[in-house]
């Protein structure tokens, strides 16, 4: 799978909003710990210790979809590396909704407003999602990619 392109320089407002009572927002720098708790019981360590990490930049690299204080998804960036869109992910019951969609574009629009002028997405099966919503394009030559040589959790 190969890292994707998303020219940020020429993104279009979209504005796309959720569904009616879910609201995307920055996460808040206190909701770190339940926030990391809640992305590696749904999508593992790893997506969490990146989503950590983007609680580490300022301002907070993380937005997240709440309805009724119940997190539905969430997305982030600089945490893998600097101008890497992702983590991100939204429970099964709550996909195919926008919601993602909705992460996505406040994840971009924010990368942007920070001056980035590219995004990078990294390795994933959703390649058409990315090219349909937001023009990605395939990085020639990005597979393995930068996660190359990345620990495996040990085996007891």
């Amino acid at each position: 799978m190969a890292d994707l392109l998303v020219k940020l320089y020429d993104l279009k407002p979209t504005n796309r909003i959720p569904p009616e009572g879910v609201t995307v927002r920055r996460a808040f720098a206190a909701e770190k710990r339940l926030l990391a708790d809640w992305v590696a019981k749904r999508f593992g360590e790893r997506w969490a210790s990146e989503c950590e990490i983007s609680f580490t930049r300022n301002p907070v690299a993380c937005f997240i979809a709440v309805s009724d204080f119940v997190v539905l998804g969430f997305a982030s960036y600089d945490a893998t590396a600097r101008g890497f869109f992702g983590p991100t992910g939204v429970t099964e019951e709550a996909r195919h909704k926008g919601i993602g969609r909705a992460l996505l574009d406040a994840t971009l629009q924010d990368m942007a407003s920070q001056g980035y002028v590219y995004g990078i997405i990294g390795p994933t099966t959703s390649i058409e999602f990315y090219r349909k919503e937001v023009d990605a394009v395939e990085i020639p030559d990005s597979t393995p990619g930068f996660h190359q040589g990345m620990l495996k959790p040990s085996r007891p």
